[in-house]
């Protein structure tokens, strides 16, 4: 325990006196009732639970640890995700119902790409769509005014694909010199970008941006259904598309000063992200911190507003593992198989009427995402630099085996519970074909310093995972989605570790904390024999968290938040350089671009806080 971890559990978790003057909880009476609310009666399945998150293994995301088990309480989940279709009716009940998300606690992320651009005809009218910067500047406000109980902002993002025709103005609202008619000052920005976009760029030529209107009504599906890499060439020649076109190196350009300026968009890699996408439908959009990944549907309104077809749209069930902690248990897979299940409960315990398409995808998929945090400080306890070929080792190998444990966690809950999550028989777990990497290839250490690490834990083998395979084709899974790997901020520091699995910013943080001013927090294990072993996330630079990132990536069925560290002489070209390659490695999503500031430490503007663990 640290001070800065008791201090983050009393301020902000504990249950209080409403007043707020006395503590009505001790960590350990949280625990229990955590614990207890998930097991929902069953007793050996608390006692696990209790047992994995009082020794650190285990921790449930914010939400669920600061509300489970009250009676006035927000919900137990982090975030959610909207998509928004080309009507009056979806813009009008998607703000609806991110203001009932944003009430009740979560950060909410909407998808832009199939609105029609700005000038777009309505009703056959020419020039009359004033494009999706107005729908940006609804959300904002709406977000500002469901604040959480004044506790916090409400926080927002929308991603939007980059052949929109409004991909320029929408980049633009993030300038510092913005118009203030178009200034997006608090909402988060995320950019939906396929591989055809870097191989124009790789060739110096335009780019083309097809309008969201024509494509839906030539195609008969929204845009955000459409492959841009596949019917590019096809959507171009069509006479029938309205287009314009800009340099694709000088959009690049544009992403990486906006960047600079202010840490956004986020991206995704449309086309990496659907290649590995082991379910049925597309993946069009990620969350507030870019780790959840999975597919939505549609839904339609009558001119009430109420639902003519309820579509899917996606919850977040987050909680990570600490990495040195379940290392050292005495059986991992137990960990892994405890934290799936509480998770599972997290999903099951959910039940947000207010808005249905929530409702109907989490009880369809039932799915979860498993994190991990403190792999820096793991493997300097271990004397092993982050970012090197063990350190990169081993996060293969370690991610390789939580998704072992997990699918044999979400398989028995399958057999249990006599059901699969929607969709399992078109998925690529049905006809056991995600399981051929793992069927065809070892992945056990090779080195000698990664083999030391795992000596005493059984690591799966092909034969292992074949019986797997034919367990899963069998009987199924419970969970549609099982690992994502979000950033992990209180509670870490709760838990003493460093967060999610990037290197640490600092030897020693200092945190602004409110009234008492300063905290100082050492990085976890660090001491004078280790001290080498803790270079901060700038002087690793990019590769070695992209490679570090990419190795655990091959592993993880939904995505990682990704923060990429510049040092403060670097220029839009280094960060145009570290994407690419991490396109390259294969990586799903970037998160933030941080530079190196020359201003104090603990001065700098905070990350998204909402999917933060």
């Amino acid at each position: 325990p640290t001070f800065l971890g008791a201090f983050k559990y009393y301020t902000a978790y504990t249950l209080k006196t409403r007043d707020g003057k006395r503590y009505l909880e001790r960590y350990e009476d949280r625990v229990v009732m955590v614990a207890l609310t998930l097991a929902n009666g069953d007793k050996n399945l608390a006692m696990r639970f209790m047992e994995e998150i009082l020794s650190g293994r285990f921790q449930p995301a914010t939400p669920t640890f600061l509300n489970a088990g009250k009676k006035s309480r927000g919900e137990l989940i982090s975030c959610f995700l909207l998509r928004l279709e080309d009507n009056m009716e979806s813009i009008g009940r998607s703000i609806n119902s991110a203001l009932q998300l944003s009430k009740r606690g979560g950060g909410v992320a909407l998808l832009l790409t199939n609105l029609r651009e700005s000038g777009a005809p309505i009703k056959g009218i020419e020039n009359q769509s004033s494009g999706v910067i107005p729908v940006m500047k609804l959300l904002e406000d709406s977000f500002s005014y469901a604040n959480q109980l004044g506790a916090r902002q409400g926080a927002g993002a929308v991603y939007l694909n980059a052949h929109h025709p409004d991909i320029m103005k929408f980049l633009d609202t993030k300038r510092e010199n913005a118009d203030e008619k178009i200034r997006i000052k608090t909402l988060s920005l995320g950019v939906v970008i396929p591989d055809v976009t870097f191989e124009l760029a790789k060739r110096n030529e335009d780019m083309y941006l097809f309008s969201p209107y024509d494509v839906e009504r030539i195609y008969g599906m929204p845009f955000s259904e459409i492959s841009v890499t596949e019917k590019y060439a096809e959507m171009v020649d069509d006479k029938r598309i309205r287009k314009t076109k800009i340099n694709a190196r000088d959009f690049f350009q544009t992403i990486a000063e906006i960047q600079f300026e202010s840490g956004y968009p986020y991206i995704m890699f449309e086309d990496t992200v659907n290649k590995a996408n082991p379910v049925a439908g597309r993946i069009n959009m990620s969350n507030l911190c870019s780790e959840i990944l999975q597919v939505n549907e549609a839904s339609t309104f009558h001119d009430n507003l109420n639902y003519d077809h309820t579509g899917t749209d996606i919850s977040c069930n987050l909680g990570s593992l600490n990495i040195a902690k379940t290392m050292d248990s005495p059986n991992l897979g137990l960990t892994v198989e405890t934290a799936v299940r509480a998770l599972t409960a997290v999903s099951e315990m959910s039940a947000i009427d207010s808005v249905p398409s929530i409702r109907r995808g989490n009880d369809e998929a039932h799915a979860i995402g498993l994190g991990q945090m403190n792999l820096h400080g793991f493997l300097a306890r271990e004397h092993i630099h982050y970012g090197s070929p063990e350190g990169v080792e081993f996060t293969s190998v370690y991610f390789a085996t939580v998704l072992y444990h997990a699918l044999r966690a979400s398989n028995a809950l399958a057999r249990e519970k006599k059901h699969k999550f929607a969709g399992f028989d078109d998925s690529k777990y049905a006809d056991g074909s995600f399981f051929d990497k793992y069927t065809n290839r070892d992945w056990l250490p090779t080195m000698p310093d990664v083999e030391r690490l795992f000596k005493d834990i059984n690591l799966p083998t092909r034969d292992d995972w074949a019986e797997l395979r034919d367990n899963v084709m069998k009987h199924g899974l419970y969970n549609r989605n099982l690992q994502a790997v979000p950033p992990t901020g209180s509670i870490s520091y709760i838990n003493n570790s460093t967060s999610s699995i990037h290197p640490i910013v600092s030897k020693i943080e200092i945190r602004k904390e409110g009234a008492i001013g300063r905290v100082y927090y050492p990085a976890p294990f660090m001491n004078n024999e280790n001290l080498e072993y803790y270079r901060d996330a700038y002087e690793i630079g990019p590769e070695g968290l992209i490679d570090t990132y990419a190795a655990a990536t091959e592993h993880v069925d939904q995505g990682l938040s990704l923060t990429l560290f510049f040092p403060a002489e670097a220029t839009t070209r280094d960060i145009n350089r570290a994407q690419i390659y991490a396109w390259k490695r294969g990586i799903k999503t970037i998160y933030y671009i941080r530079l190196r500031q020359a201003a104090l430490e603990g001065t700098e503007v905070q990350g998204c806080v909402s999917c933060s663990l």
